[in-house]
């Protein structure tokens, strides 16, 4: 009786560490999203949590191409909120943004401020180059309701915006980004930025997933973490 007593014990003992991983969320949370929204968003609200379960583990796919989540095997993406398919659950992790054109004080003294985003066109403007067009998108404005697109020129074409701002920085033409891209630069006098009353917010980065999909505990926390809300 002894030996059976025993052997209910070694399984009592079983089902509560099952229990307890089952409190305990674990397991791999793959997000696609471009690098700067890692670094003002996702790593700071995440750093809590993930201090807090050291068995949930998260993958970021840094990319700028829009990547088909549900083909490529991801939990999430980020986006700005009007790119997101329709079929996505999409929740907000930040406010509206706005854009900012922004240049050297320096590019300045040797190029007259645009007035007008027309006026771009005359100046020498880095640009990206997103990986799902394959070409090289206008820079989209709005004033009062009227919508202009400028297709720009310059030497410097990247694929990321990482090096856009330190590009601007060194006088190498205008650049044009989310505002928080350039925020130290402004603050600090680096960056002067112009035709700010064509640059309206807009909604901002949100973090979407399939409607159809269970999310699992590993991927609510995260998602939990990552709410504007918060």
């Amino acid at each position: 009786m002894d030996a059976i007593g025993h052997h209910f014990d070694d399984i009592d003992a079983e089902l509560d560490a099952l229990n307890e991983l089952r409190d305990k969320p674990a397991g791999t949370v793959r997000i696609t999203c471009g690098d700067n929204i890692v670094k003002t968003t996702l790593l700071p609200r995440l750093i809590p949590l993930l201090t807090a379960y050291p068995d949930i583990k998260v993958e970021f796919d840094i990319n700028y191409g829009f990547r088909d989540i549900v083909a490529d095997r991801f939990d999430a993406g980020v986006r700005f909120n009007a790119t997101v398919a329709q079929d996505m659950i999409a929740v907000p992790i930040g406010g509206d943004l706005r854009m900012a054109v922004v240049a050297a004080p320096g590019y300045f003294a040797r190029h007259p401020l645009p007035r007008h985003p027309n006026d771009l066109a005359a100046h020498r403007c880095i640009d990206i180059r997103f990986p799902t067009y394959g070409g090289v998108d206008a820079w989209e404005f709005e004033r009062k309701g009227k919508k202009l697109k400028v297709r720009v020129e310059g030497q410097l074409l990247f694929n990321t915006t990482t090096p856009i701002a330190d590009a601007a920085v060194g006088g190498l033409g205008i650049a044009y980004l989310p505002e928080d891209e350039f925020s130290p630069h402004l603050e600090e006098g680096r960056l002067v930025r112009v035709l700010e009353d064509w640059c309206e917010p807009f909604s901002g980065y949100h973090l979407y997933y399939p409607s159809r999909r269970q999310p699992s505990p590993a991927f609510a926390l995260v998602l939990e973490a990552l709410r504007a809300s918060r």
